[in-house]
């Protein structure tokens, strides 16, 4: 454990309740803000900490098992024993837009020095419809028994298509003809398929179309949008004057 624990940075006690973390966290937070110290430079280390113990403590999970590690902490300095083998690992796993829509699986394999074993192998189900952010815990077998490995999922950035939130953007070219007279143009959605989208008569260069609910999948159930940027060349004919 750290010589300084979260509740210290947020200075706080260990029985504090979630609205007493927000308001610690955004106190501090403005008052060791880059704007708050003129002259100041580089990394902010202040603000580092107070994000590193807003990011667990604001987390009513993550901060039950760091209570825990606090707890164990306690108990073997009081007997004198040294630190507790850290049991519990994270990762961030980058995934592509249809794996969020439709689900997937993902092998998980762990190289850890300090297990005896040797490697260990999981196997991860992430669910469809599961939104960018979400974590998953696995429970570690063998010597590791009792810890986690826990998985964030982000979005892969993609080419194509740019996950912002859970809306998705993206842009279509057509033809100066369609632009004019508007109508249906296909495309390959984000995650497979084929899209019809709408395009308006006139429809300005630039100009954002909104495809309800094709977008990534949000936390609390439905999906966000799909952004689709037109864009197209006007047509310019050039003729010879006497």
């Amino acid at each position: 454990m750290q010589s300084v624990s979260h509740y210290q940075t947020l200075g706080l006690e260990r029985g504090c309740t979630q609205q007493q973390i927000r308001e610690a966290y955004r106190r501090l937070v403005k008052q060791h803000h880059p704007d708050a110290k003129p002259g100041s430079s580089g990394a902010n280390p202040e603000i580092k900490a107070l994000n590193a113990a807003h990011e667990i403590l604001s987390d009513p999970g993550r901060k039950r098992a760091y209570d825990r590690e606090l707890d164990a902490a306690s108990r073997e300095a009081a007997t004198g024993r040294g630190p507790r083998l850290s049991k519990n690992i994270s990762k961030e796993v980058r995934l592509g837009i249809q794996d969020f829509v439709r689900g997937t699986a993902v092998k998980v394999e762990v190289n850890d020095p300090a297990n005896a074993e040797g490697p260990e192998s999981y196997r991860l189900e992430l669910p469809a419809e599961t939104a960018p952010g979400a974590r998953f815990r696995i429970p570690r077998t063998g010597a590791f028994q009792g810890g986690f490995v826990e998985l964030r999922v982000k979005a892969l950035p993609g080419f194509r298509f740019q996950v912002r939130g859970s809306d998705i953007r993206c842009e279509l070219r057509i033809d100066s003809r369609r632009a004019l007279q508007g109508g249906i143009e296909t495309m390959e959605g984000p995650a497979g398929g084929f899209l019809r989208v709408q395009i308006p008569p006139r429809v300005k260069r630039g100009e954002i179309i909104r495809v309800p609910n094709q977008g990534m999948p949000k936390p609390r159930g439905g999906r966000g949008d799909l952004l689709v940027r037109v864009t197209y060349r006007p047509e310019v004919r050039v003729s010879r004057t006497r």
